[in-house]
């Protein structure tokens, strides 16, 4: 009777307020979330976390003790999947991000990406900005993640204690300068031995994934995989 319903209110508010493809913009039919059948099949995937060596761990190689590295899908400016980003991003739609965490977490895991990872931390944001945001959308994308895996979500115990500028327009030497020592974290002692999961949006050059992961350098026996959302391909 509850799911009947819930069902019934659903379809009464999507009477009134229709949900949309977040790509396309056209309508979402029954059994469709966030985006539609032909973009979620039009996605663009990369399919590294079938590859060893490849370009996103290449990316960490020599920064970080990396057992293994993914990004979902390519984004390049132009792209129709900038808008996936873009209402992440600014649009408010933590919603997104939770949705496209599921779905990427449910095609990695037919694989062993997943494997002995015991801990998700997603990159922080500085307080001012989530305030300003309202949400952490790596945050968002780490619970997507989290729901589909069941391994438990950490996203507190890394804070970034700097707010810095905006990464989008500076060169790759002045985003490693920009993010050096940005991120400080909490309880070292209860990440040791652990296979921490690092989770961001969007990769770039790696200079704000490598910071974070910069502070666990200390933390015995410790290692690193990375998984995000997009990888830039310009």
């Amino acid at each position: 009777m509850e799911n009947t319903l819930k069902a019934w209110l659903l379809s009464f508010l999507h009477l009134f307020f229709p949900r949309q493809c977040a790509v396309c913009g056209t309508l979402l039919q029954e059994g469709e979330e966030t985006i539609c059948l032909k973009c979620n099949m039009d996605l663009s995937r990369t399919d590294y976390h079938l590859c060893a060596d490849n370009p996103v761990e290449c990316t960490f190689w020599g920064k970080l003790p990396l057992e293994r590295a993914t990004s979902y899908f390519f984004y390049h400016k132009g792209s129709d999947f900038r808008r996936i980003l873009h209402h992440l991003k600014y649009g408010g739609r933590k919603d997104l991000g939770e949705t496209m965490g599921r779905f990427m977490a449910a095609e990695l895991a037919v694989s062993e990406f997943f494997c002995d990872v015991d801990v998700i931390v997603p990159v922080p944001l500085h307080p001012r900005k989530q305030r300003m945001r309202g949400y952490n959308q790596s945050e968002c994308v780490a619970k997507g993640v989290a729901a589909v895996t069941g391994i438990p979500l950490d996203a507190a115990s890394v804070v970034r204690k700097k707010h810095t500028e905006a990464q989008a327009r500076k060169s790759a030497y002045e985003r490693w300068k920009n993010v050096d020592g940005i991120f400080y974290l909490r309880h070292p002692e209860r990440f040791a031995g652990k296979h921490i999961l690092l989770v961001d949006d969007v990769l770039t050059t790696g200079a704000t994934i490598t910071a974070c992961a910069d502070v666990f350098r200390d933390v015995e026996g410790v290692r690193i995989s990375v998984l995000t959302l997009a990888v830039a391909n310009f």
